[in-house]
């Protein structure tokens, strides 16, 4: 009689590969990789909602700020928290501080203009101010307010993790890059910043209220908005 031999390292590998391997379930439905990229989008917006939900209330909780106790509310941030374009104006003004929003009124109007120039609608970015709280009399903020608020800025920056940044007038400007020059001196030229162990390109331009006041400067924003425009199609951006 014959003996059958047997494969007991078989039988092992077996074993072992029904107890690490995961139980995979197969059909023959395509996989739906746009509801799994939603999906992944909505996920990351809630995370995104959440730890702004923390940066404001770290900024409420400032003490002895002459900004917040002059204020009527915290200006926080408005638009697509997705977007990889993040605006940052310089303060709020009256009608900012009642509504809570950025870039209100002329101003706001004015920036829609601007952004469709370039084939961008305002709702497809995400605009915030250096300074969350409204200056006494809209006075241009200290240099001491920017350096106390650029601290909750970078975390904003940080949270909303964009691909370009565009700052709006000198009080972004010394906010972000720390560099007190004139604007018209810095204006128009792409630079990089670091944050978060991320670089992101940057360009600084200027505020539409100071376009408000002084429109003869506007031929040199339109040269700022192309050369966005421009940064937009280089970085394959869909927006």
């Amino acid at each position: 009689m014959t003996k059958k031999m047997l494969n007991q390292n078989a039988k092992y590998d077996q074993r072992f590969l029904d107890k690490v391997e995961p139980k995979f379930e197969f059909s023959n439905k395509p996989i739906n990789r746009l509801k799994i990229v939603k999906e992944n989008s909505v996920q990351n917006k809630k995370g995104k909602e959440e730890r702004i939900l923390r940066l404001k209330k770290k900024i409420n909780s400032i003490e002895d700020c002459n900004l917040r106790n002059n204020s009527k509310n915290l200006v926080m941030g408005d638009g697509d928290i997705n977007s990889p374009i993040m605006l940052i104006g310089e303060a709020p003004d009256e009608k900012e501080d009642l509504e809570a929003k950025t870039f209100c009124g002329d101003v706001g109007v004015l920036l829609n203009k601007m952004l469709l120039a370039i084939k961008i609608k305002r709702e497809k970015v995400y605009s915030t101010y250096s300074i969350n709280f409204r200056p006494p009399n809209d006075r241009k903020p200290t240099t001491q307010e920017i350096k106390r608020y650029s601290i909750f800025l970078k975390e904003h920056i940080s949270i909303i993790d964009p691909k370009i940044l565009i700052l709006m007038g000198t009080t972004a400007m010394e906010a972000v890059t720390g560099l007190g020059n004139q604007i018209s001196n810095e204006r128009g030229n792409w630079k990089e910043i670091i944050i978060g162990n991320k670089t992101i390109p940057l360009i600084i331009t200027f505020n539409p209220s100071y376009l408000i006041r002084y429109p003869d400067k506007k031929k040199f924003s339109w040269e700022d908005l192309k050369k966005i425009r421009k940064k937009v199609e280089d970085l394959n951006i869909i927006i």
